[in-house]
């Protein structure tokens, strides 16, 4: 199976009508950084939503270039087509198109080894993230950065927008006792951060194991603006992950993927996962009017039910809420999030149950849980979150590289 071909069958195009691509991806900008890559043999990192504004996909678009060799390709969680749910391990194969390995960095490994990286030059990096600090390429992408480091290979980014744009910034910072591959450094749950940003803190701050730094370059957007949210980019919209299905669910999702840490269904195995969400055991109309009653800015609720294909209650009917954004420019999700979890657990507190580690892991802290579970006051916790916050912005600054 070819990756060009197999991937094109899962775009899912989502156009602004009338909109046009006033967006160049770092993949459509590599022409101005040839001498980055001429004579040079590549790993890519990728999976099936690296496409340029014209729709040519990224294996397609460097053999073009003269003078440049493909010689490996690596996939993060869910594959390199994008089809793996969350969680499933992932074996390394041969792409039998060209003839090249696909190493697995969601499987046996998730940091290319000195055996993966012996016959390159050069890695390069680009997959659509969706701006949330647990969503996993991030971290690929750092893990990849350290390897590059250690064996003395240059590392590049070729970036893409932040979907749900590069100004609102929400959340706690990650204490470190709680770092792992869903949040593996100290930035809040939405950053409001490009790969291409994240990927310069990363190195410039120290992050990076032992504190190496890599040969980093990133290759920019042009016609960004932080402002933007993707659909005003003009771009095609490749939804990153199965359930990522839509620029609405990616919008909810900083605060909903919080749902993953409980025993209440996020809406995974319907089609409307995160946006969804619920367990057999709720009263739909009930949950609706009490969550509508707590006034959560630029969001609303009304009642649904569904039945799962998979993941929590499989071919069970649970009934819920169907989560509609009323202004996203207003919308708090993460802090949302930590609400509907705190509504529900007030609700059912016999029938709701924690994922404990997850939860806290998700959250990067364990104060989240515990002030639910105590019914101390959320609001103040979230004050508690600001001087950090205020740091973090701080040192976010040194690493922004577009514009309002």
């Amino acid at each position: 199976m070819r990756l060009t071909k197999v991937s094109t069958i899962l775009i899912v195009v989502m156009l602004v009508p009338g909109c046009k691509a006033s967006v160049k991806t770092g993949l459509d900008n590599i022409g101005s950084y040839r001498h980055l890559f001429h004579g040079k043999r590549l790993g890519i990192i990728t999976n099936h939503t690296a496409y340029n504004s014209s729709g040519k996909y990224i294996v397609d678009v460097f053999r073009s270039m003269d003078n440049v060799t493909i010689t490996a390709f690596f996939s993060p969680e869910h594959g390199i087509r994008g089809v793996e749910e969350a969680g499933v391990q992932i074996e390394s194969m041969t792409d039998p198109s060209y003839q090249a390995p696909v190493y697995s960095l969601y499987g046996k490994t998730r940091k290319p080894t000195r055996q993966m990286l012996e016959n390159l030059d050069v890695l390069v990096f680009d997959i659509q993230d969706i701006g949330a600090r647990f969503y996993t390429y991030i971290y690929t992408m750092s893990l990849a950065m350290e390897a590059a480091a250690e064996y003395d290979k240059r590392f590049v980014v070729l970036d893409r927008p932040n979907p749900i744009n590069g100004l609102r910034v929400e959340g706690n910072i990650l204490k470190p006792q709680f770092a792992t591959f869903v949040g593996l450094y100290p930035v809040p749950v939405r950053h409001g951060m490009t790969a291409g940003e994240l990927a310069r803190m990363f190195n410039e701050q120290g992050w990076l194991k032992d504190g190496v730094k890599a040969d980093l370059v990133v290759v920019p957007m042009k016609g960004w603006r932080r402002k933007m949210w993707y659909d005003r980019t003009g771009l095609k919209f490749i939804k990153p992950s199965p359930n990522m299905v839509s620029l609405e669910t990616a919008t909810v999702y900083p605060g909903l993927c919080l749902l993953e840490g409980t025993n209440v269904s996020e809406g995974r195995g319907t089609p409307l996962p995160f946006t969804q969400f619920g367990a057999p055991w709720i009263d739909s109309g009930r949950l609706a009017a009490e969550l509508n009653r707590l006034d959560l800015p630029g969001i609303r609720f009304r009642p649904a039910s569904f039945a799962p294909v998979s993941s929590k209650y499989k071919d069970q009917r649970c009934n819920g809420v169907k989560v509609i954004i009323t202004n996203r420019d207003l919308l708090e999700p993460y802090f949302s999030g930590i609400m509907i979890v705190n509504k529900i657990y007030q609700m059912y507190p016999d029938k709701f149950q924690w994922k404990t580690g997850h939860f806290d892991r998700l959250c990067g802290t364990s104060t989240i849980r515990e002030a639910i579970t105590t019914q101390s006051s959320l609001e103040k916790l979230r004050e508690s979150w600001q001087p950090e916050l205020k740091s973090f912005l701080k040192i976010r600054l040194k690493y922004l590289m577009y514009p309002n």
